[in-house]
């Protein structure tokens, strides 16, 4: 057996074990990274403004 053979196989065992989340674990969790990209975008557009303002007072 390959091992490319082999590893198909391990991917498709992992896949039988693996249980699907429920509707309301998945809301959860994609409140939850939405949350997390809208903080982060949010800190880097405030460091990008202050960055702007002070170099724009600097010419």
């Amino acid at each position: 057996m390959s091992i490319v053979q082999q590893k198909i196989l391990e991917i498709i065992q992992t896949l039988k074990l693996a249980k699907k989340t429920s509707k309301d674990d998945y809301m959860t969790h994609l409140r939850l990274v939405l949350l997390g990209i809208g903080i982060v975008g949010g800190i880097a557009f405030v460091i990008k403004l202050i960055a702007e303002f002070l170099t724009f007072s600097t010419k």
